[in-house]
C-alpha cells in the first residue's frame, strides 16, 4: 500500500489555504497547517486532523524547528502550498517603509523561505510547491503599489525555483486567482459597501460586472487548482502560471465602453 502523501499548507488557517487542507484531508493525506494564529488553525485541525505548527512564515529560523517536527511526524514531504499572503495599500508615496516591507514579507518573503526550507524533503519524494499568486501579478489594481510588487515578484521566484528543481525531480507552479469569496476580500467589499449602501452580495457583483464568468471563484476551487498542479495528471507542467479568474485578465479593458453601450440598449 503506498504511503500517504504529506502537505504542508501555510497561511492555512482560513480561505484558500483552508480549503485545500478540507480538499486534502479528504483524500487521506497527513496534513501539516501553518499560520500566525492558533486558534483558526487549531479549529481547523478539530475539524479535519492535522499537525498544527503556528509561526510566521516569512520568519527563516522558524522553519528549522517546523522541519524538524515535519520530520519527526511524518518522515516526508510531498506537496508545498504557499497560501500565506496579505495586502500592501497605498500608491508608492502613500506607502510607508514599514507597509513597503510588511507587503513583500507576506507575500513575497513567506513564500520564499517557505519553499526554501522545504526543499530539501521534497527533492527526497520528488514533490510539488504550489505558490498562490494573483492577478495582482498580471496588472496593477489601484492602490495596492507593495501588493502588486510582491505579487509580480512571485512569478519570478516561481520561474526560478522551477528552473534550478525541475533537474532534481521537483515540479514549482503558481495559480493566479481573481476574486475569491474569502474573509479577506469580504474585508475589502467594505468600501463598495459603504460608499454605495450595498451589500456584501452587490459589492461582489459589482467588482464582477466585466468578469466573463461574472462571479468570483469559490476557495474550493481554486484549492481544486492547486490539487490538479500538485497530481500525477500534471506531471509535465513546471513553471507555469494558472490563471484562476473567471476570465477577467482576457478581457481587453479599453473596448469596455462597447460592451456597457450594448448592455445599455440590450
Amino acid at each position: 500500500m503506498p504511503e500517504l502523501r504529506t502537505v504542508v499548507i501555510t497561511g492555512a488557517g482560513t480561505g484558500i489555504g483552508a480549503a485545500c487542507a478540507r480538499s486534502y484531508a479528504a483524500e487521506g493525506a497527513n496534513l501539516v497547517l501553518i499560520g500566525r494564529r492558533r486558534e483558526p488553525l487549531e479549529q481547523l485541525a478539530r475539524e479535519i486532523g492535522g499537525l498544527v505548527l503556528v509561526g510566521d512564515a516569512a520568519c527563516p529560523t522558524t522553519w528549522d524547528a517546523f522541519i524538524a517536527q515535519i520530520r519527526e511526524h511524518y518522515g516526508r514531504l510531498d506537496v508545498l502550498l504557499a497560501c500565506a499572503g496579505g495586502m500592501g495599500l497605498g500608491s508608492a508615496t502613500e506607502t510607508s517603509p514599514p507597509s513597503w516591507e510588511a507587503a513583500l514579507r507576506s507575500n513575497l518573503d513567506s513564500a520564499f523561505y517557505s519553499a526554501r526550507a522545504c526543499l530539501p524533503l521534497l527533492r527526497e519524494n520528488a514533490g510539488n510547491i504550489v505558490l498562490i499568486a494573483s492577478i495582482a501579478s498580471l496588472a496593477a489594481g489601484p492602490q495596492v503599489c507593495g501588493y502588486t510588487t510582491a505579487k509580480h515578484a512571485l512569478l519570478g521566484l516561481n520561474r526560478s525555483l522551477a528552473r534550478d528543481y525541475g533537474p532534481k525531480g521537483v515540479r514549482v507552479n503558481a495559480v493566479c486567482p481573481g476574486w475569491v469569496r474569502t474573509p479577506m476580500a469580504d474585508e475589502e467589499m467594505q468600501v463598495l459597501m459603504q460608499f454605495h449602501g450595498e451589500t456584501l452580495q452587490q459589492a461582489y457583483d459589482r467588482v464582477c460586472a466585466d468578469v466573463p464568468l461574472r462571479r468570483p471563484a469559490s476557495a474550493q476551487e481554486i484549492a481544486n487548482v492547486c490539487r490538479f498542479l500538485a497530481s500525477e495528471q500534471a506531471s509535465i507542467i513546471t513553471g507555469a502560471t494558472l490563471v484562476a479568474d473567471g476570465g477577467s485578465s482576457i478581457v481587453d479593458v479599453p473596448t469596455l465602453a462597447f460592451s456597457r453601450m450594448e448592455q445599455t440598449h440590450a
